[in-house]
């Protein structure tokens, strides 16, 4: 069930064939194969441990296929330099370290690096991706705060911040609405919406289905490191691949807002 067509009319941005992802001898994930369209909003959707940051992880490369291959813009990822990369995808990681003592401009600024040289001396147009980064995610005012201060939620906006002054085309997202109150993630996801919208092909790991299929138009559905559902919200979001990916017993019905599906879960999991 790995092999799935692209979607009708875009290329891919990334190209999976048959690739084999793990852990020392543990693979996490085996035999899968996707494309990702360039310019799509896609969602990696699946319970706890099926894969989905894993295979995330392999779009970073930083973990490193034992089979198959992973292409980017038809090149193979295996190929680029580190910059060649960090130029053209950015990662916003599940649980990221700030060295101790940084302040919050300057790890923003670190997202610049790709685009600097050897000396990382910020030129204007660098000052400028940061000014505008801290302001689109709303931390201009912690700026001058040192990261370890901050409040998680704080921290995440700050994290977000850096991958935007990195300009990539490419955002990954390892569930980038942790430690977000509601108000700042539906900002969050409005923000890499419109992101989406300018041309800047997102993968995002998402817990939340509803959030899933109100902002993303591809979703990849993983059970056991495996693709057991993909396509739109419509097509992956039903009862029975609910059942089968989550073991949830749920009802979906239309997003009054979007009219899109929506997960209205029962009250205990499925026998």
């Amino acid at each position: 069930m790995n092999e799935r067509p692209q979607a009708p009319g875009r290329a891919a941005r990334y190209a999976i064939e048959g690739i084999r992802l793990g852990y020392g001898d543990r693979p996490v994930i085996e035999g899968l194969s996707t494309e990702i369209p360039d310019g799509s909003f896609t969602a990696v959707i699946g319970a706890n441990g099926c894969g989905k940051s894993t295979l995330l992880r392999g779009l970073a490369r930083l973990l490193r296929p034992t089979a198959g291959r992973i292409l980017l813009d038809g090149e193979p990822l295996e190929g680029l330099a580190p910059k060649q990369i960090a130029r053209r995808v950015g990662l916003l990681p599940q649980s990221a370290t700030a060295p101790e003592g940084i302040a919050v401009r300057e790890l923003v600024g670190r997202g610049r690096f790709p685009h600097q040289n050897a000396w990382h001396v910020n030129s204007r147009a660098d000052e400028a991706a940061i000014e505008a980064a801290l302001r689109r995610t709303d931390t201009l005012e912690l700026a001058g705060r040192r990261v370890a201060e901050l409040s998680g939620g704080q921290r995440q906006r700050v994290w977000a911040a850096m991958l935007l002054a990195q300009e990539t085309e490419v955002l990954l997202l390892d569930e980038p609405t942790t430690y977000l109150d509601m108000a700042h993630q539906i900002e969050f996801l409005d923000l890499f919406a419109r992101l989406n919208a300018a041309g800047t092909t997102i993968v995002a790991v998402l817990h939340d289905l509803n959030q899933a299929a109100r902002y993303a138009g591809h979703l990849i559905a993983l059970r056991e490191g495996a693709i057991v559902a993909e396509g739109s919200p419509r097509e992956v979001i039903t009862p029975e691949n609910l059942r089968e990916i989550f073991g949830l017993r749920a009802v979906v019905v239309e997003d009054p807002e979007t009219g899109g599906p929506l997960v209205v879960p029962a009250a205990s999991r499925a026998g």
